[in-house]
């Protein structure tokens, strides 16, 4: 399915329309300017439908389960107030409006205009349910026409969330082109890459180094790459309290995200520890997961496979034998000896590893330019001296273990404001 100037077209459509692609944007880009304050109000419209209930049906449509919180965040993300945040935040008050300053040594007036970065081609990443609705809102919010090559889990719902929001503001049509092409139809994504200003992608390794040869020189790109994201546990303020608010964030996850907590280092050089740790959170992890069970077969089929052929090989010499496992209810803990930080088995199954403070910024500096989130897990006069080596090894984000996913207005994504690499600056002689 494709959303194509306001329109949904049938997949087959795809190279006769991608045959008149350019030609429509360049029409749309010397004919209209897109206000910011025109797409804040029909988000603001949006968001407040979400919040009535109108989307409850087509959620329950189009994701495979939903309990609501997916509709939540979609509707305080859409506030107008939210937005209008963002974007002082991120790009000054004075966005969209010409600015003149006096340079010194004599040099003429010169205007500053903050402006679009032109056209923006978006390849969405399908770990988060509408990420890429997301990612389209940031571009129309900074005035650029987008074009979406949608992730393959994407089931229909970010073509019908548009569909709504263009009917809510019909101005908005010609800067949203969806299309629902394979990531193997190469010639159709390079002819969107031809056309864009910058690229966005998200996703893997894979994935990134898959746009940068596909991007013609001279178009920006802007990687927002998978991320890595760890609980640090050194002494507690409230055991029971954070071990479950830990349990229950790996489970309701499923460790999808990029700020889902991957590994769990404990403070300790003893791998006595890391076991004990492991016999006690266990019980905690099957009650989350009891609680916030998820059903995907599928999914506990492949990890239960991982798993045993990780144990297997172990056992025959083709991998370290230096992992222990803990296995329980629709989860599973796995006790390390190194301290890498490291992708898990996901769904619910966590690893362990031992990590002193001592050690802790060189070993996160294995994996530089991955980290993300650090749930920290500690005694209240640690905190601070714990968080500014977790800044200085490279995180982007600290919180409570509980909230290594939670999002809130205004915060950067992967160290970075996203709006401000939407938009370009322009210089002009008075």
């Amino acid at each position: 399915m494709i959303l194509y100037n306001g329109k949904v077209y049938p997949t087959a459509e795809q190279n006769q329309l991608l045959g008149t692609l350019e030609e429509d944007i360049n029409r749309t880009r010397e004919m209209f300017t897109l206000d910011s304050e025109t797409v804040i109000n029909a988000a603001d419209r949006l968001g407040k439908m979400i919040a009535d209930g109108a989307f409850d049906g087509l959620a329950a449509e189009f994701l495979k389960e939903t309990d609501g919180e997916y509709l939540s965040l979609a509707a305080e993300f859409l506030k107008g107030d939210n937005l209008r945040f963002r974007l002082k935040k991120e790009l000054g008050k004075n966005f969209g409006k010409p600015r003149s300053f006096n340079p010194p040594y004599g040099i003429k007036e010169t205007e500053v205009r903050t402006v679009p970065l032109g056209t923006l081609f978006h390849i969405a990443a399908g770990n988060m349910d509408a990420l890429p609705a997301f990612s389209v809102m940031e571009g129309l919010l900074t005035g650029n026409v987008n074009i979406l090559k949608l992730p393959q889990a994407d089931s229909g719902l970010t073509v019908e969330i548009f569909r709504r929001l263009i009917e809510i503001e019909p101005k908005l049509a010609p800067f949203v082109y969806i299309f629902d092409t394979p990531s193997s139809d190469m010639e159709a994504m390079k002819k969107m890459a031809e056309i864009a200003d910058g690229i966005i992608v998200w996703g893997g390794d894979e994935a990134v180094s898959a746009v940068r040869r596909l991007a013609p020189v001279g178009a920006k790109l802007i990687e927002w790459g998978h991320r890595l994201s760890f609980a640090y546990i050194s002494g507690y303020s409230d055991k029971e309290r954070e071990l479950s608010a830990l349990a229950e964030h790996i489970i309701k996850t499923k460790q999808l995200l990029c700020s889902s907590c991957q590994t769990i280092f404990i403070d300790t050089e003893r791998m006595s520890d890391v076991q004990d740790f492991c016999k006690e959170f266990l019980p905690y992890l099957e009650r989350a997961a009891e609680k916030f069970s998820f059903d995907e077969i599928g999914a506990y089929a492949e990890m239960t496979l991982r798993r045993y052929t990780d144990r297997l090989e172990g056992h025959i010499g083709k991998k370290d034998r230096s992992r222990t496992y803990f296995n329980g209810r629709k989860c599973s803990i796995t006790a390390c000896t190194d301290s890498l930080c490291e992708l898990s088995y996901m769904y619910g199954n966590v690893l362990v590893k031992p990590l002193t403070r001592e050690k802790l910024l060189p070993e996160l500096r294995r994996v530089k330019g991955y980290l993300q989130t650090a749930g920290l897990i500690c005694r209240r006069n640690y905190r601070d001296e714990l968080t500014d080596i977790l800044i200085r090894a490279g995180i982007n984000r600290v919180t409570t273990a509980g909230n290594m996913s939670v999002t809130f207005c205004g915060e950067s994504h992967d160290g970075e404001y996203p709006l401000r690499r939407y938009v370009r600056v322009v210089n002009i002689e008075v």
